[in-house]
């Protein structure tokens, strides 16, 4: 396998995947991919889309688990539940099972950092992986998250392997973003997609993983989009306490309160503050796409995000005309912050330009 740490495909302070017990929230896909199996048309590659953070990893895992542990045949099994104690689970879990390949973003030999994509070697390694684990002729297994991640060379790489496929090996190959993927990878692999969870699911999700909801379960599901990882993003780094922030920056649009917006930058600019200005790009282009659709449904989003969020949107974006001004606005801000970062603007005068967009939108608004 091809395991090392740091790993990159862990949501910080949540189990990683392959350790997850449970796919909560996902019974349909589980049941396509039990009845493809069943009736004998398991394609040899799967795409599995949808929202960041809804269990496509975690389907991975279960997914292989399952073929390795019924590479003998059988009775049809009924679903993809494998016992802790079978030697495929255990050896998983130790990350020493043979017939399992696992592909992320790999340490950089020369910086001895990791690498923000999986260039090239990391797919040609399958090569020596499919030559090795071939002579029993059992059955083999491939994850790769995410597919998003690949360069053009790495990718290229992987089509190849698709257009001819090893026999009795199948891929798993996760992706957030599917259209951003080579056409001909995307045609040569069953989709299966994945939805965002309801908010009893994530719920069930979260204590399963043993992390603390807090008492707003309401804003939580809200924000999050029902997905697990962002959930646990915003616990992790107490999201919910920095959108109310925002909440209460804009409730009086397009006055705004000038020294909550310099203790908002001033956060954000701090050491090691990264994680958390990422998050507040987040939470404002989330904040901004709340507001465009409340124009346009004539409603604000229930449950709310924060105390007074929808007071202040429905102040802010009264109508269809309002919808369009901030769908444009979420667009540009969206890209001066992505830009911003790219090239390491001053965090503290990224936010307060950020601010002062969103007030200059308002203020353009008809009365």
């Amino acid at each position: 396998m091809s395991d090392s740490a740091p790993q990159p495909d862990q949501i910080e302070g949540a189990p990683h995947p392959r350790e997850t017990p449970q796919l909560i929230g996902q019974g349909a896909a589980e049941a396509a991919f039990l009845d493809a199996y069943n009736d004998g048309r398991l394609h040899h590659a799967w795409l599995l889309t949808g929202p960041r953070g809804v269990g496509k990893a975690t389907f991975a895992w279960r997914a292989a688990r399952f073929l390795l542990a019924h590479d003998e045949g059988g009775a049809a099994p009924s679903s993809l539940d494998i016992a802790p104690d079978h030697p495929v689970a255990r050896r998983i879990l130790a990350r020493s099972e043979p017939h399992l390949y696992h592909i992320t973003r790999s340490i950089n030999e020369d910086t001895k950092r990791m690498r923000d994509m999986i260039v090239a070697k990391d797919v040609r390694s399958l090569h020596s992986f499919l030559a090795l684990s071939s002579a029993d002729g059992g059955r083999r297994a491939v994850i790769i998250d995410t597919a998003d991640e690949m360069n053009i060379q790495a990718a290229n790489a992987l089509l190849k392997m698709l257009e001819e496929p090893p026999a009795r090996t199948t891929l798993f190959l996760i992706s957030h973003q599917p259209s951003g993927l080579l056409p001909t990878i995307r045609s040569r692999c069953r989709e299966l997609r994945l939805p965002a969870l309801e908010a009893s699911d994530m719920a069930a999700a979260l204590a399963q993983a043993g992390i603390e909801q807090g008492s707003d379960t309401a804003a939580l599901a809200a924000l999050s989009g029902g997905s697990v990882g962002e959930a646990v993003r915003l616990i992790n780094l107490n999201g919910l306490k920095i959108y109310a922030e925002l909440v209460q920056l804009f409730a009086d649009l397009p006055n705004i309160d000038r020294p909550r917006a310099l203790a908002l930058a001033n956060a954000a600019a701090q050491r090691g503050a990264e994680d958390r200005l990422n998050l507040l790009i987040w939470l404002i282009e989330l904040l901004l796409g709340r507001m465009a659709r409340t124009g346009a449904t004539g409603a604000p989003p229930s449950p709310e995000g924060a105390p007074g969020e929808a007071q202040m949107l429905a102040r802010a974006a009264p109508d269809l005309a309002a919808a369009r001004r901030w769908a444009d606005c979420a667009q540009d801000v969206g890209a001066r912050m992505r830009h911003g970062r790219a090239v390491n603007l001053d965090p503290a005068a990224l936010v307060l330009d950020t601010v002062f967009r969103i007030q200059k939108t308002a203020a353009h608004l008809p009365a």
